[in-house]
Parts: structure tokens; sequence; C-alpha cells
């Protein structure tokens, strides 16, 4: 229980009728979660505007209301608050009511088209092999400690991210680690949260489908450092050009890393094979189990931040020696006949060059990659094409099958994909509109020594399917496939 004029400080109010000295039990912008004295935030969002359940909710218990737009009729003993905002006033109202949990935690946010989940899983995990408490927000899941909770979404909306924190508090963590996407800040998820750094990954394209542009993408990842404070810090890839933008207007103390640049931290790949890779750190050497120069910048990006933080060098390359794969992101079994099978999440024409690119250093060139791809329905179909055409052009057999077609037919998303595959590589195309069975045929396919790639839906453990989500998990169906062949 709360004020609401405590509740409303710093939420930029243009104009109140009625008292703010009420009590408020409970912060809602889903006008179906309301319960008695309830503070009812009216949001316009991508769908719906929270502005037409005002009356609702209020007959459901709402005391107070906080909107862009009075209602034309107001009820006697409401307390309407006009504001310029209201998805900004619900992030600083949400952290407000929950007594601004982020002010008492060490919060690093994480954010970039490919990287993030990777990133952010892996301090968290580095940060409890440290010995610290330590929480997680992810898309793959939520965690407190090594307590888990499933997410929803790749950044929680603002009342459920104040809440998580304040419980993370509570449990005694004194580290966050979070993935912030350029929905969340778009979308004002994070307004009002302080967060002592944050990381700067990479930009590719994505996400078109929401922003429309990619000047649009850009400034969404920019808004986040643009909002960071003097006490903060900025940490972005260097050999990533927009890795400078990101700190133009930034108050936050700014650091870079990279393996290309001069920088001020900085790596080499020295070995690199399916077993894992030995990098040079700022000088020293380390063995990782992690594959790829996609994830020497990832631990680049935990070594730098950990530094940054106030760990010593020597304990934080240890422990980064101890680091295993985040699920998802190239997950790597063998079949009892030498079949190599990598499941990642690459889902961008970017992410998916990188994995193949990464494959291709590998791999000794006798052996086939044969390459399993979809894209999914309801986003950003520019990209459909490019996947298909990457996939063509670095690997030797490409199977195009769905991904989460949604409400979308996933043949006619397989027909966009074959638009970016060129005449003289129709041959090593097919087209297996059944995800499982385009798993089993390249599983077929292979021979001793080739390599399968299953790109798209990573750690998912579902298929989505004209709004549903029914069970399905790549990983789980390539371990059985192998088995079945064994036998």
């Amino acid at each position: 229980m709360k004020l609401l004029k405590d509740i409303l400080y710093k939420a930029g109010i243009e104009e109140v009728v009625g008292s703010t000295q009420m009590a408020i039990e409970k912060i809602c912008f889903d006008s179906r979660e309301i319960e008695k004295f309830s503070l009812f935030v009216a949001v316009t969002g991508t769908q719906v505007d929270g502005h037409q359940f005002i009356e609702k909710a209020i007959n459901d218990g709402a005391v107070a209301i906080i909107c862009e737009e009075f209602p034309e009729e107001q009820q006697e003993g409401i307390t309407y608050v006009r504001v310029k905002n209201s998805s900004e006033a619900l992030g600083v109202a949400a952290s407000n009511f929950y007594d601004n949990p982020s002010s008492e935690i060490k919060l690093v946010g994480v954010t970039g088209t490919n990287g993030k989940t990777t990133t952010a899983t892996l301090l968290h995990d580095l940060y409890i092999q440290l010995g610290h408490k330590a929480g997680l927000l992810s898309t793959v899941v939520n965690k407190i400690g090594t307590e888990e909770i499933s997410s929803t979404h790749t950044t929680p909306d603002a009342i459920q991210l104040n809440a998580l924190l304040r419980y993370m508090i509570a449990e005694g963590c004194e580290y966050c680690f979070m993935e912030v996407s350029s929905h969340a800040i778009h979308q004002n998820r994070i307004a009002g949260v302080d967060f002592v750094g944050g990381i700067f990954t990479n930009i590719t394209h994505d996400h078109l489908d929401y922003h429309k542009t990619f000047d649009e993408y850009l400034k969404a990842k920019k808004q986040f450092f643009d909002g960071l404070g003097e006490n903060a810090f900025v940490l972005t890839n260097k050999d990533d050009k927009n890795g400078e933008v990101m700190m133009q207007n930034t108050s936050a103390k700014k650091y870079t890393y990279a393996l290309k640049s001069m920088s001020d931290y900085s790596c080499r790949v020295v070995e690199n094979d399916f077993s894992g890779m030995l990098l040079n750190i700022d000088g020293s050497e380390v063995w990782t189990k992690l594959i790829g120069n996609f994830n020497a910048y990832n631990l680049l990006a935990i070594y730098s931040t950990a530094l940054l933080l106030g760990e010593e060098k020597l304990t934080v390359l240890t422990a980064i020696s101890n680091l295993i794969s985040v699920d998802g992101r190239f997950q790597y079994i063998k079949s009892p006949n030498n079949v190599a099978g990598i499941v990642d999440y690459a889902h961008t024409p970017d992410a998916l060059k990188n994995v193949l690119k990464t494959i291709n250093e590998i791999r000794t060139g006798n052996e086939q990659l044969i390459t399993l791809v979809g894209c999914g329905g309801d986003r950003d179909k520019d990209k459909r094409p490019i996947m298909a055409k990457i996939a063509c052009e670095l690997s030797d057999k490409i199977i195009l099958t769905s991904d989460n077609p949604r409400s979308e037919n996933p043949d006619e998303i397989i027909k966009d994909m074959r638009q970016g595959v060129d005449g003289i590589h129709f041959k090593k195309v097919l087209a297996i509109t059944n995800r499982e069975e385009a798993i089993k045929t390249a599983c077929s396919l292979a021979n001793e020594g080739d390599v399968i790639l299953i790109a798209g839906k990573g750690h998912e453990k579902y298929q989505e399917v004209n709004g549903e989500k029914l069970p399905f998990d790549d990983l789980q169906i390539l371990q059985e496939t192998f088995e079945i062949l064994r036998n």
C-alpha cells in the first residue's frame, strides 16, 4: 500500500482532478487485473488503447486513473491524473510503487540484435561462480539466484520488472543482468529504472515489422544509452560502426571492446574448433568451452563488464574458462556415427551468417554442411529471401522449413524464402514444411563426419501455429533421431 502522491513522483503530471492522498494497493495497466483500491494506467498500445477501459477499471475497483486524455464523464470520488505519456508514467509509477528497487541493486542492461541472451546469461552464470547472489532477466528464463521463473517477453512489462527487482533484493541479490529489447525501450518498459551499466553487442537487420525502418530501430536502441546517468558506464562493440552512434549523447562513462579494432578491452581467437576456443584476452590466454567468433565477442563483453564492476582480472578469466553454452545457442551434440548436430537460435541474416561462417572455419571442407532454416510468420518479410541466400552460399545442402508460422501459411513463407535462391543453388535446396520431418531428413542425408545446423528456434520448446503454441523442441528431436539412426 502506498499513497498516490508518492507513486506520482516524477511521473510527468500535467493536470490532476481529485485527491492524491488516497492509498493505492495495486497498480495495473490491464483492466482485467483490477482489484479494489487499484491505480489504472491507460496506455495506448500497438493493439489496444487502454483509454477505452477506464470506465470498466473504475467499475472493477480502480480509485485512480493515469491517462493522456481525461474521459468526457468523470466519476465522483475518483482521482484522474493527466500525463504527457502514459507508458512512460507507468514505468515511473511502477518504480515508485515498489520503492525504486533498481536503486538498490547493480543492474546491467544488454541490448543489440545478436548476443543479448548469451551475454546476459553468461554474466549471471559468471557472477554466481564468483560467489555473488545475482538475478537474470532474459528471453529464455528469469532467475533469482538459481531459482528459475519462466519469461514470456524479452523484457517484462514495467510492473513485472519492478516487482521482480524488489523480489531479487529481498532474496539478497547484489546484481541483476537484463536483456533489453528494442520493443521494451520503445514502449517505455524500462522508464524509471536505474542502470549501473549498459552493453551494446551489435545491430543488424531485425524487427523492421515493428520499427518499420532501420533508422527507427537504431534510435530505439540508442534511447537506452541516452538515458544512462553519469555514474553509469556504457560498453560498446567497437567493431560495429553503430557502437559509436550509441555513445553520442550518453552521460555515462564510455568504454569499448573489440576483436579487430583498437579498444579498451581486446581479444584474439588463437584456436577454434568444435570442442571450444583458445582466446587471448588482454594479453592472457584462456580456454573456453564456447565456440565461434561471435562467442569471443560475447565473452569479451562479459570480461569487460566484470572488470568495470570491480572484479579481478585473473578471477574473471578463471571463471570464464568454466562457462558453458547457453541453451539453444550453438548447442553441439554428436551422433553415434560421428555426425555433428548444432542447434542455434540464429533467426536474423547476420546471426545465421555468423554461425555458418564459424562452422566453415572449423570444418576441414571434406564433410557436408546441411543447413535447416525457416522464418517466422507475422514478422519482417524482407529478411526471408536474405536468410535463404545466406544459407545457400555457405552450405552444401539446404532444407527450407517452417519456423513459427503464427497466422501465416508456412508454405507461403517458404515461397518468400525461395526468392533468395539463385539458379546455381536450386539443386541443393529442399523444401519440407513439416519441421520434424525436415530434421529427420537432414539426419538421413548426413554421412559420417557431416555437420547439421538446425537454425531459428534454438531454446524454444514450442511451435507457434495459428495462435497456439504446440510442443516442439529442435534439440530433443535431433537427439531422438540420432538415437534411432544408431539402432
